[in-house]
């Protein structure tokens, strides 16, 4: 019997996990515990004292009013959920506290496992620069750019190393994520108040100042790779994920495996290739156990730049889950406590095509202001082959401003990409989300997503970051 074999075997699943966050997410780490026999405590806001993950539960804390800084973002009080509830590990979802190296180390010492990277991986690449220079090692290249931060007053720097970079170029916050502490930049006239926009953002949402430069890839695709990996050596690259249907640098629709032209013919096969290699090698360079993403950005020539690493669950998981049929929460929760992968887990690869609307309490006609509000009505569509819908709301819940808008991803898996739209729009149509706000009626995107998904961009797979926003400029709510 082999040393992996023997190391499945003999780890010893934990009897009780906490899911520090809430929402869909919570909702969807929970199931995979109740597969697995694991028993599950929620931590819940204020605000969320009724929410569907609570009634979830086996157990719930509460740890504080509804503003995210003094609840699902209080490490101290995450952690005495924990120790009075007897958990024995913490799963962090996505967000929040998922990539927070603090947390993970206060974890750490309180002997409770933290269903993720180590807390030094989580430093390597939660700090964007560091992940750059590592990158640059391991062989995988991100997009030119500076070497180190600059500071925001710095305007002779700033404005030389743009010449040197070149316009368009982006902004980044140092430590930003989820597009928070980005901007591009077409002109030096807005370079600096780009500059201190940045810096502040990146100051207010991580607690990091620093920004630094870096190309803007014109038309760009927004390509990456799912990995997993365990303590005992072995790194899986399970397939690709395309999810350049963006507004504001968030994802709205993602697919798998990518369809975009330059992953065409035998040349695209090979290019596809390396970019999987490429993370494996980084992950394993990093030390790297659990899942993640590794993702890159894509020209229109093909070229392919590493852009950062998401040492976390991502919120678009479902469609690699749905196309490897394997589940990825369950993985993680298995790694985490000592069991090796199994040899022939990713042995049959990628099987179909699958694609995920993430549905958000949002007006796309106005900016995609978030919409608070009450669940009058919720409709799912009717079963069918493939459907799967992710959701953290039910009917007569109130939707929060105080956190993302997210409310639940429908997803859909078929046997060709053309059977898989196919499918999604049918089930968005039948999908009904009635909200009324303070002033009245409330907004949600689901049309929206309908349209992107029927558009020709789309259905000819040369859409890139920038599709969505155009559209929504035109677009005129049907729901």
């Amino acid at each position: 019997m082999t040393g992996s074999w023997l190391a499945f075997i003999s780890a010893i699943m934990f009897d009780k996990v906490l899911i520090a966050n809430r929402g869909e997410i919570a909702c969807r780490v929970i199931r995979s515990c109740r597969k697995l026999g694991v028993k599950t405590v929620a931590v819940y806001s204020e605000a969320d004292a009724t929410a569907p993950h609570v009634k979830l539960a086996d157990e719930a804390v509460a740890i504080g009013p509804p503003a995210v800084r003094e609840s699902y973002l209080r490490i101290d009080r995450i952690i005495a959920a924990a120790r009075e509830t007897g958990a024995q590990a913490v799963h962090p979802g996505y967000g929040l506290l998922s990539e927070n190296a603090n947390f993970a180390r206060a974890l750490e010492k309180e002997g409770i496992t933290f269903v993720g990277p180590t807390p030094a991986v989580l430093d390597q690449f939660g700090d964007k620069l560091m992940a750059r220079h590592f990158a640059r090692e391991a062989g995988v290249q991100p997009p030119p750019g500076t070497d180190d931060a600059i500071d925001a007053g710095d305007e002779a720097r700033l404005i030389a190393e743009a010449e040197r970079i070149g316009y368009p170029l982006l902004v980044k916050a140092v430590g930003g994520g989820g597009g928070i502490g980005m901007k591009i930049v077409k002109r030096e006239k807005t370079l600096i108040r780009a500059v201190e926009s940045c810096a502040d953002r990146g100051a207010a949402s991580f607690g990091d100042a620093r920004v630094y430069l870096e190309r803007y890839v014109s038309s760009p695709k927004h390509i990456e790779v799912q990995i997993l990996a365990d303590a005992h050596g072995t790194v899986l690259a399970l397939g690709d994920r395309e999810c350049s249907m963006q507004r504001r640098h968030q994802k709205v629709i993602e697919e798998a495996p990518s369809a975009a032209p330059i992953f065409a013919g035998e040349e695209g096969d090979r290019r596809r290739a390396v970019l999987h290699k490429a993370a494996v090698r980084l992950a394993k360079e990093a030390g790297y156990v659990g899942a993640g993403t590794v993702e890159f950005v894509a020209s229109e020539e093909g070229e392919l730049f590493f852009l950062e690493v998401n040492a976390r669950l991502q919120v678009e998981h479902p469609v690699t889950e749905m196309c490897a049929g394997i589940d990825l929460v369950e993985q993680q929760l298995r790694v985490a406590s000592g069991e090796a992968l199994q040899p022939d887990l990713f042995a049959k690869g990628l099987s179909g095509h699958a694609i995920e609307a993430r549905i958000y309490a949002e007006d796309p006609a106005k900016r995609f202001a978030p919409q608070p509000g009450h669940i009058d009505r919720l409709v799912w569509p009717g079963e069918r082959p493939g459907l799967r819908i992710d959701s953290g709301i039910e009917e007569g819940q109130e939707v929060s401003p105080y956190y993302d808008p997210l409310l639940a991803k429908v997803v859909v898996h078929g046997p060709d990409r053309a059977t898989a739209i196919e499918n999604l729009a049918a089930a968005l149509a039948e999908t009904t989300i009635e909200l009324t706000g303070a002033m009245g009626p409330a907004k949600t995107n689901t049309s929206f997503c309908r349209e992107l998904l029927l558009s020709d961009r789309f259905g000819d797979a040369s859409y890139d970051t920038a599709v969505a926003e155009t559209m929504a400029k035109a677009f005129v709510h049907l729901s």
